[in-house]
């Protein structure tokens, strides 16, 4: 995948794991608080290893700062998890990094699906890229974006 020349990403691995537990305490916790889900040590992992086999590391200048986990179909590209440390959120990588799925999804005719948590303000973010609510279970907005 291609974006910027600073902005990477490697497929992660078991090595990953301990940056890829920090990091979703960081990005994920205090949204799994706020909603009244746990937060312990053994379901954040659990969480981390959820579909790992497509987890890729974001990185930009070769500093490790973020994860995107992401399923490709023949009719849709799941976003399952984007996550950028706090430290780097701000600065438009997150709207970088969805503005080229969205791309790809264009030229290949599919949709583009996530699901974010009530408590996650970066629905916002998903909202201004055009990605629209297309369901909703207790915790979460599932949200479809489609170019067709």
């Amino acid at each position: 995948m291609y974006m910027n020349p600073d902005l990477r990403y490697e497929k992660a691995d078991d090595t990953d794991l301990d940056f890829l537990l920090r990091l979703r305490m960081k990005t994920m916790n205090p949204h799994y608080a706020e909603s009244n889900l746990p937060t312990d040590r053994e379901t954040t992992l659990q969480r981390v290893l959820y579909n790992f086999d497509k987890a890729h590391i974001i990185f930009l200048h070769h500093h490790p700062i973020g994860l995107l986990k992401i399923n490709k179909t023949d009719e849709r590209i799941e976003v399952l998890q984007l996550q950028i440390d706090p430290d780097y959120q701000g600065k438009g990588l997150g709207r970088k990094i969805l503005t080229h799925i969205l791309h790809e999804a264009s030229e290949t005719g599919k949709t583009v699906w996530l699901s974010v948590l009530k408590t996650n303000k970066a629905q916002s973010l998903y909202s201004s890229l055009g990605f629209c609510i297309v369901g909703e279970d207790e915790h979460s907005y599932f949200m479809e974006f489609s170019d067709l």
